[in-house]
């Protein structure tokens, strides 16, 4: 017992060397300093950006910025030939930016570092003495550390921003979503978020979900998503080069899928994008074509038909859709509400705060009309319409109540924002306003 447990020490003392021994090649080793002429072509958001030596067709690092001496260093899809804009699918230090001299460097340690030019740390992989033994991009846009044997030890797929590249997983217990971007020029973390979660796909506004899958594979209780990887599967139209591209879920006893477009080309370059307004998008693109290089194959919030009739979301679904308050129907902003009645709606329409003290705040009814929130929650109940407007009265945050009649359930809305006219009586909102 004594000569196996020695002989197990041993073994561990023996790896461990092994690990702490690995080092980067001196060949291997990289020291980028953020600094010189910018580069010329377009890309998304229109920055500045000064491009790296790391690129492996058609992905590249950049140092980018969309406000002067705010940098982010991130991965750049597309190349000089296509004369299309590029787009950013990863960044590494998103809402941490960088200035003028910062570098981003690998040590013969094995960790990849970015830092200011005062030397502090912005962002890092945390794998010195891991045995990293070199740095690569890969085809796919996969950013790795690798180690003796050709493992990961560290990789850019598991710590997505807003974009899922080909190949690509969201995955339960490992990175789980993509996050929006604030704005084109504010590179922070957004409002939105598309999440992987054991019975579903959700996109959620701040922690309001406004979509979600429906999958009856994964509906019974033993059966949870593990996964959800962008790919391309074959079809029926093999011989004319046409493939599917979708998201495929994985679990044990089902792999569903969500379609998004037929390809006509065989493009493993494709994107899945959470956008600044949180809709969802998919984009792939066609090498050795120029000026037309990336084709939109999806939207998920869209006021048109799908090219092969399937129902499609409203973009009334989208909290953003009509600003801070208005009403919305067929995808189009129709009215700001008000206590005086439904005026035309203008980017100008907002709500007035509630009154906190008590007695301070009515309520007004528009009819037949949904919050954001209301088609993919179960909200609360059933409970009684004057519970539900009762429990929106003590709460000093809620700014209004939705109510549907027929099924006596309830949802207390503490932002308003784009409210969606469904045409059925039984879909009450109540507004709460001050008393003047």
């Amino acid at each position: 017992m004594v000569s196996s447990l020695s002989l197990i020490l041993c073994c561990f003392i023996f790896i461990s060397l092994s690990i702490s021994n690995a080092v980067v090649p001196p060949a291997d080793t990289f020291r980028y300093v953020n600094q010189g002429d910018f580069g010329e072509f377009d890309s998304e958001y229109a920055p500045n950006y000064r491009p790296l030596p790391p690129f492996t067709y058609p992905f590249q690092l950049c140092f980018y910025n969309t406000t002067p001496g705010v940098y982010t260093l991130s991965l750049r899809m597309g190349t000089r030939r296509d004369q299309a804009v590029m787009p950013w699918v990863w960044d590494a230090n998103r809402g941490n930016p960088v200035g003028e001299n910062a570098t981003f460097s690998l040590a013969s340690d094995g960790n990849l570092v970015l830092a200011d030019g005062d030397g502090r740390i912005a962002w890092q992989t945390n794998t010195a003495n891991k045995g990293v033994v070199g740095f690569a991009i890969l085809s796919d846009g996969n950013i790795v550390l690798r180690d003796s044997k050709g493992g990961f030890v560290w990789q850019s797929f598991d710590s997505p921003t807003d974009t899922l590249l080909f190949g690509q997983s969201l995955r339960v217990g490992g990175p789980t979503k993509l996050v929006s971007r604030a704005s084109a020029t504010n590179n922070v973390n957004g409002a939105y978020s598309f999440v992987i979660e054991p019975k579903r796909l959700g996109l959620y506004y701040k922690n309001m979900l406004y979509w979600a899958s429906t999958f009856p594979e994964v509906n019974d209780r033993n059966v949870n998503i593990v996964n959800a990887t962008l790919e391309i599967q074959r079809t029926e139209y093999e011989e004319n080069y046409f493939n599917a591209l979708k998201c495929r879920l994985s679990n044990s006893e089902a792999q569903p899928n969500l379609d998004f477009d037929i390809l006509r080309y065989n493009s493993t370059l494709s994107y899945l994008r959470l956008g600044i307004d949180g809709n969802l998008r998919l984009y792939s693109y066609r090498q050795n074509v120029r000026f037309s290089s990336w084709s939109l194959m999806f939207t998920l919030f869209t006021r048109r038909v799908s090219e092969r009739g399937e129902i499609v979301e409203d973009e009334c679904q989208q909290p953003d859709r009509c600003g801070k308050f208005g009403l919305c129907e067929d995808s189009q902003c129709v009215g700001c509400p008000s206590p005086e009645g439904v005026f035309a709606w203008s980017k100008t329409c907002n709500v007035k705060t509630p009154s906190c003290k008590a007695g301070g705040s009515r309520y007004y009814q528009l009819k037949g009309v949904d919050h954001f929130t209301s088609k993919y929650s179960p909200g609360s109940g059933p409970m009684k319409q004057k519970d539900c407007e009762s429990k929106c009265t003590k709460d000093c945050k809620c700014m209004g109540y939705f109510y549907r009649t027929d099924l006596s359930r309830c949802w207390i809305a503490y932002e308003l924002k784009t409210l969606t006219r469904v045409g059925n009586s039984t879909h009450l909102a109540y507004i709460k306003t001050p008393i003047q």
